[in-house]
């Protein structure tokens, strides 16, 4: 278990090391674009994302690595959706995992569906997102959720969907890490409000229906 676990915080560290992380600072500030559909190995689990998270981690990189040649795909990092509200007891807590693949990937091997019965292929819809960038500890994001939410609503947009977190840089192989240097991206699905109509008044010259 404990090997297992150090391949996957190994894995964690060496994403987080790949990126070019000037090319996200541009998020530091919130933005809203139109973003492109992307399909994912996804990986269902509940419970306390510190006692779970490990093995939904487990089974998106390694089958991530069994299909990264064939398919001729760069390194890409997790990201999760967190679809339950955020005073849930963290037992109770749903996580979408999930790593972005190439378009080529139609279906998984038989062995990987053996090996990992919950995996499986989806396809995650966008469209209109609003992002930022969080560096620092899982647990100072709150500010950061704040400014996003303040933008979504000074542009005239309401969420529309789950709170998402891609990982950019998290968790090394030795442990926690310095939380003050995880570097993480917060998500949402907007729409724009739809105004209400207002009630157009009855002319008194207007015929009412009989009684």
């Amino acid at each position: 278990m404990r090997a297992k676990l150090a391949l996957i915080l190994t894995l964690i560290l060496l994403v987080g090391c790949s990126k070019k992380f000037k090319e996200y600072e541009y998020l530091l500030d919130p933005q809203i674009s139109d973003k492109a559909p992307q399909k994912m190995l996804v990986y269902e689990v509940t419970g306390n994302p510190n006692e779970v998270g490990g093995e939904a981690f487990g089974a998106l990189f390694s089958t991530f690595f069994k299909l990264k040649k064939e398919h001729g795909m760069e390194m890409a990092v997790p990201r999760a959706r967190w679809p339950k509200p955020l005073e849930t007891p963290k037992e109770e807590w749903l996580g979408i995992y999930a790593m972005p693949v190439s378009d080529s990937v139609m279906e998984l091997p038989e062995k990987i569906r053996e090996e990992y019965p919950k995996l499986r292929l989806e396809t995650w819809e966008y469209g209109m997102t609003a992002e930022i960038l969080h560096i620092g500890s899982y647990l100072s994001e709150p500010p950061t959720v704040a400014k996003l939410h303040e933008l979504i609503a000074e542009e005239g947009y309401e969420i529309s969907g789950p709170h998402e977190e891609e990982y950019l840089k998290g968790p090394g192989m030795f442990g926690a890490g310095n939380p003050d240097k995880y570097y993480t991206i917060i998500r949402y699905p907007v729409a724009k409000v739809m105004p209400l109509q207002e009630s157009t008044p009855i002319s008194p010259d207007e015929d009412l229906p009989m009684e």
